[in-house]
């Protein structure tokens, strides 16, 4: 992982605040999204970790990513933000949960997906599920943005989630291996 985020972040040096994740951690603060459940995901360790860490958060891992946008759905309507954290193939579950919850009831569920299935994935599963993902949002009339640089993640978080919030609808923020260095397997 520090590999990669060298070679995405030269302010990766600095810490976790010019990294993908501390970039994310920040801007989720700054629009006050406090809740967020989460699917456990290699890729995705480095955010969980600094969630966890931050008392500004409530984090916590739930067993399929359908559960973890029930409770960021529930916690809107009482009033607080969140956000779900998951991998592709986590996205690929969730057609109808978006479809009959979030869509139709407005629920501007900010979900982040660490996309899998491409630049030279090793599972063949991942990448029929990344060839879905897309499709299934532009179905959905969802708006999805894939983040491939750094210098294009805070605007393009920060902008969404305003977005998501005003509009009442979902967004998904695709963080591309080329942001993320993705999964990588250790022989």
């Amino acid at each position: 992982m520090a590999i990669a985020e060298q070679r995405t972040s030269p302010q990766a040096a600095q810490g976790s605040e010019g990294s993908w994740h501390g970039i994310v951690l920040q801007t989720l603060k700054r629009n006050e999204i406090s809740l967020v459940p989460y699917v456990p995901d290699r890729v995705l360790t480095p955010l969980i970790k600094n969630l966890h860490a931050d008392p500004f958060f409530t984090t916590f891992a739930t067993a399929r990513e359908e559960e973890a946008v029930g409770i960021v759905s529930g916690a809107w309507m009482g009033g607080r933000r969140g956000a779900v954290l998951m991998q592709t193939s986590g996205f690929a579950t969730l057609a109808n949960v978006l479809a009959s919850l979030a869509v139709p009831y407005q629920i501007p569920l900010i979900m982040f997906v660490s996309e899998r299935g491409t630049l030279g994935e090793f599972n063949y599963g991942q990448s029929l599920v990344c060839r879905t993902m897309r499709p299934v949002l532009d179905s959905l009339a969802l708006e999805h943005h894939t983040i491939t640089r750094l210098d294009e993640l805070e605007f393009i978080t920060d902008r969404s989630i305003r977005q998501a919030v005003t509009t009442q609808a979902p967004v998904a923020l695709i963080l591309n291996p080329l942001l993320t260095g993705g999964k990588v397997f250790d022989k």
